[in-house]
């Protein structure tokens, strides 16, 4: 009974996550779409409601999908109060609970993730400070860019 209930499962949970992850582009790629000062400036408008609103929902509806649910004890801190959220170890995608119960931060991440199909896509609308591993001043020039956006006084979203 349980090989049986897998044999169905198994498709149905990767055709939904699929589903779901070809929203998440989509809408991804609508908010993006002609930004002005494409990873310069901070999203504004309904461009951030739309990645916060919906990229938030659809990571959450994919990981209930995968079979987890998350419940989450006392209160998320607010931009104001800590314009950078520390997630420790992030080391793997459950990352990505994190990201969608804290209203989609930026991210600090790979430079060599932003060109990765899809999933780049995604990750671009986050914002992130990427960072290169072969620039050799790229440490000096990601704490230096976290420090701009902690101290930007709530024009960009939190970094995680």
């Amino acid at each position: 009974q349980i090989v049986l209930q897998g044999i169905i499962l198994l498709p149905l949970r990767a055709i939904c996550i699929t589903f779901i992850l070809l929203l998440a582009w989509l809408s991804a790629s609508i908010a993006t779409f002609c930004q002005p000062g494409r990873g310069f400036l901070p999203l504004k408008g309904w461009r951030r409601r739309m990645i916060q609103t919906t990229l938030s929902g659809l990571t959450r509806t994919a990981y209930f999908v995968m079979g987890f649910q998350v419940k989450v004890k006392g209160k998320v801190a607010s931009l104001p109060e800590a314009p950078i959220f520390v997630a420790a170890p992030h080391s793997s995608f459950f990352d990505a609970i994190i990201c969608a119960l804290t209203g989609m931060p930026s991210i600090v991440s790979r430079a060599e993730n932003l060109s990765t199909p899809v999933f780049g896509t995604i990750l671009s609308s986050l914002q992130p400070v990427a960072v290169s591993r072969q620039d050799p001043d790229s440490r000096k020039n990601t704490v230096a860019e976290i420090t701009r956006r902690a101290l930007s006084r709530g024009q960009w979203p939190q970094v995680i």
